[in-house]
């Protein structure tokens, strides 16, 4: 009940106009976003390299209703681009399609999108195109399959969702192409006919397909920060005598820098998600839906530290 009202929340733009005006929802966001700036968000790319982790950049906004919008979300990932590679940190970009105009004109997005990767391409980094509701799942892998990945191959990627049962489907067709998957739980409402209702089936599709994609060896992202599935993905890789070079780990920018750390000292590779930018709210709410036990622990510490100021 309490996931399904926060997912409820993330959607409601007067909430998000009422809340992201107040300090202490600011505050208890910084938890989870590195900032509202660009800036900011360098700033969070060093401080993680300096841990020994690599990085991946997500201007946060979904949806756009105009043309102009979808254009600006464009040049805003442009710099974004510019910036990592004028630092020369190691990180990469992630994109939603419908921040660059999907819903628009489809037309529209794959230009904006191969426009930033263009951009990319000459420094080799790598774009990130993430996954959004189901209503979108087709729709981004089609443009990915037919479109994005036949000209820039490996130097862009996709996301997979393991709720949704069409997704052992969607794995084997990427591995097939030889594609870059970065494999998720999915934190979208979704109904019971095409999604998996209990936890304990989303793990078994997540451990299933994350075997997958170790296999085939294309430098898939195991993102997540359920110990049992982590412990499952090192037993396959240590089975199979895989390298770590194989893939990496990917968590989330503010969520169990405990775990980050570990994993890296034992010689895995570590990304951490960064996402920034003022459209933080929905993000927030989809974080805290995952594990709503989330939210007296953070509450306590961003408050204890509101009174520590004072």
């Amino acid at each position: 009940m309490l996931r399904s009202t926060l997912l409820w929340l993330s959607r409601r733009r007067a909430m998000l106009q009422f809340v992201t005006r107040r300090s202490l929802p600011r505050a208890f966001a910084r938890r989870f976003v590195a900032g509202e700036t660009l800036d900011d968000a360098a700033a969070a790319v060093r401080a993680v390299n300096a841990r020994g982790l690599s990085a991946t950049l997500d201007l946060l906004g979904e949806s756009v209703t105009s043309s102009a919008e979808a254009v600006a979300a464009r040049d805003q990932v442009l710099r974004i681009v510019d910036r990592i590679v004028a630092d020369g940190v190691n990180a990469n970009v992630s994109v939603k399609l419908t921040q660059l105009g999907l819903d628009l004109d489809p037309g529209v997005c794959r230009a904006n999108m191969v426009a930033i990767l263009e951009r990319a391409a000459p420094s080799r980094l790598f774009v990130r195109v993430d996954m959004e509701g189901s209503p979108y799942t087709e729709r981004t892998l089609r443009l990915f399959r037919e479109h994005l990945h036949p000209r820039f191959g490996d130097l862009v990627g996709v996301v997979i969702q393991s709720m949704l049962r069409r997704s052992d489907r969607d794995v084997e067709d990427l591995i097939r192409m030889g594609a870059r998957v970065r494999l998720v739980k999915g934190a979208y409402a979704e109904s019971h006919q095409i999604a998996y209702p209990e936890k304990r089936d989303v793990d078994a599709a997540f451990a299933r397909q994350a075997e997958r994609l170790l296999d085939a060896g294309c430098c898939p992202a195991i993102a997540t920060h359920d110990e049992r599935l982590i412990a499952a993905a090192k037993r396959h890789v240590r089975e199979r005598g895989y390298g770590p070079d194989r893939f990496e780990f990917q968590l989330l920018y503010g969520v169990r820098r405990d775990l980050q750390e570990r994993l890296r000292a034992e010689g895995y590779r570590v990304r951490v998600y960064i996402p920034f930018g003022t459209h933080w709210y929905p993000y927030l709410m989809r974080r805290l839906a995952e594990r709503p036990a989330n939210i007296a622990s953070i509450t306590g510490s961003v408050i204890k530290e509101a009174f520590a100021r004072k």
